[in-house]
């Protein structure tokens, strides 16, 4: 079972977010094959990786790259909302938002010292609305 945590988008972009881009999410076990997206292990959907920049000043800190993955779980690619500032990538939000915490399963192996493992968090949003664009605010219906 996996846990799933349910956050607002304001909690994971205070300062909002511009996306850059919606691509399919590859499942590497299905390369060679003409479908080889990745498919949600609960509902069967496509799974879409849309990648966005947080607006957020901390998240630049320290040299860090500003730029995070959402997975998006949604039978058609999710479209972006067009741009209302000409020349810049269209702020989006997410509904549906959860964190789904894991542990980094190539850096915790037998052998290596317990402080080289780290625990990592993906963001996902479960979509049940299919085939609509990605609006300014993604609802579930």
């Amino acid at each position: 079972m996996t846990l799933k945590v349910p956050v607002p988008s304001e909690y994971v972009f205070p300062a909002g977010a511009l996306c850059l881009g919606v691509s399919p999410q590859i499942d590497f076990e299905r390369r060679g094959e003409a479908d080889n997206q990745a498919r949600d292990k609960e509902t069967g959907e496509r799974v879409w990786v849309v990648r966005v920049m947080d607006l957020d000043p901390e998240a630049g800190k320290f040299g860090r790259s500003t730029e995070a993955k959402v997975k998006v779980v949604a039978a058609q690619q999710p479209v972006p909302p067009p741009s209302t500032v000409p020349g810049y990538p269209p702020a989006v939000e997410f509904e549906g938002l959860t964190l789904t915490p894991y542990v980094d399963s190539q850096r915790c192996k037998p052998g290596r010292s317990s402080g080289d493992c780290r625990s990592r968090t993906r963001l996902r949003r479960h979509g049940r609305r299919y085939g609509t664009p990605m609006a300014r605010k993604i609802k579930d219906s």
